[in-house]
């Protein structure tokens, strides 16, 4: 039986403990029998794990007779731009902004685009398969023979190259930003980016040894940067996480910047120029009423999914959109990427503070006037047992009646971690924090006993 699933944003679990090499060649195998692909692009984080993972996953692959290509440690995005280029799917390891322990596999379907949940679902069945052949019945693809393993590095020159031509030839001569790596896949790339365009660039986080991703840096701490920022008396801060496809920003009086501002800031910047599609911009269910309250002032429309950039994808190109993105920090700009990608982000980000010719606090003063909000992650024994928690979603029912139309509550399972996710907007002093810290007691007390009732 599978127990490593997929989740909003691929396979993860602890290296060698719940994603083990075992299990990471089998799904090799069940990607390349249900993907059927001639070739696939493989790269990974600066994890300590990933060379294992990578290794065994090539194996799995080449195994049922697919071609494998290593480009080696290179962000998530490039590997979705990477596999549009050449079309053709690709494969990440990473466990993005999660610590060094943790490890993940995610997967871009041909044209860069993450697989769909009919994909996920199609490889889990194949999975099982593969695990044990007598419980659907053995499947083996004839007439493929053993793939071959190849290695082409050095394709982050290409990927910087890219960025660059986006801005269409304009500078960052003059500005000074603080970069922060994570200590992940970025971590040799990101200061050459901007420094490349003329900017000036002090460079943290960028020194992995394979423990050290994400730990006290990047986009989840973002106090290292923002004391950087102040000390350098830098113009911008970037803060990336460990697989480079979110970030967050810092201004120059060190106060962070996140996603919800950064969004409202690139639509109203496009609305102006005429290229926010639609007058819209997507956002996730996540993001504070805050920003949608400053959306709806200035004529801008929201439009609202699930959380997960693939969610914000698809409703892009839906209704054919060029902007969206995530409080967390990935932002999709769809004209220019087909995902979230902290390194485009952060050109954009700086070429805006450049060709507004102010500084980026001020850009942001008045534009969004965030609603308190607090999120607390609950530690539950199964994710699945909220949905029937029936006492727990009468307790959400009461408390969004409470608060009417001054605020909100969403309750969701997280879809990489044993966590439920409580989230309350509310104004007033301290009303957000107790009301989250009513239901995360409750959701903790009801889903212990529901484990405990269900063996």
């Amino acid at each position: 039986m599978v127990t490593t699933r997929f989740g909003t944003d691929g396979v993860r679990g602890v290296a060698n403990v719940e994603l083990t090499p075992e299990l990471t060649l089998a799904l090799g195998r069940a990607i390349a029998r249900t993907i059927t692909a001639a070739t696939f692009l493989i790269g990974r984080d600066t994890r300590r794990s990933g060379p294992l993972l990578q290794a065994a996953l090539s194996a799995g692959l080449t195994s049922e007779g697919a071609d494998v290509v290593d480009v080696g440690v290179l962000p998530t995005p490039a590997l979705a731009w990477l596999s549009a280029e050449r079309n053709v799917p690709a494969v990440v390891i990473s466990a993005s902004h999660n610590p060094f322990a943790d490890n993940g596999i995610k997967l871009f379907a041909a044209g860069g685009a993450k697989l769909s949940e009919e994909m996920e679902a199609a490889i889990e069945d194949e999975l099982e398969r593969v695990l044990d052949p007598m419980a659907k019945g053995p499947r083996r693809l004839e007439g493929h023979g053993v793939g071959r393993l190849t290695a082409e590095p050095g394709l982050g020159q290409a990927y910087l190259e890219r960025l660059v031509s986006l801005v269409e030839g304009r500078r960052l001569d003059g500005l000074r930003i603080v970069v922060d790596s994570a200590n992940g896949s970025a971590s040799a790339l990101a200061a050459r980016l901007y420094e490349g365009l003329g900017a000036e660039v002090v460079a943290i986080g960028c020194e992995p040894d394979g423990t050290n991703i994400n730990d006290g840096c990047g986009s989840t701490a973002t106090g290292t940067l923002a004391a950087a920022v102040v000390e350098h008396q830098a113009d911008l801060g970037l803060a990336l996480d460990g697989d480079a496809d979110r970030l967050l920003a810092v201004g120059p009086d060190g106060a962070l910047v996140n996603g919800d501002e950064l969004i409202a800031l690139f639509a109203l910047d496009l609305a102006e120029r005429g290229q926010l599609a639609g007058i819209t911009v997507v956002v996730t269910v996540m993001t504070n009423l805050g920003f949608r309250l400053a959306m709806e002032e200035r004529g801008i429309i929201v439009k609202e999914t699930a959380v997960g950039d693939r969610y914000v994808l698809a409703a892009l190109d839906k209704d054919g959109l060029s902007l969206g993105g995530e409080q967390s920090g990935h932002i999709i700009f769809r004209r220019l990427a087909t995902t979230g990608d902290g390194l485009l982000t952060g050109l954009v980000l700086a070429d805006r503070v450049v060709q507004a010719g102010k500084p980026l606090t001020e850009q942001l003063d008045g534009l969004v006037t965030r609603i308190p909000q607090v999120l607390i992650n609950v530690p539950v024994p199964n994710t699945e047992l909220l949905e029937s928690a029936d006492a727990v979603w009468s307790a959400v029912a009461e408390e969004e009646a409470r608060l009417g139309d001054r605020g909100r509550v969403l309750l969701r399972p997280s879809g990489t971690e044993p966590l439920v996710r409580v989230m309350v907007e509310a104004t007033g002093d301290g009303v957000a924090e107790a009301i989250a810290d009513r239901l995360g007691k409750l959701v903790r007390f009801e889903l212990q006993a529901a484990a405990a009732t269900h063996g």
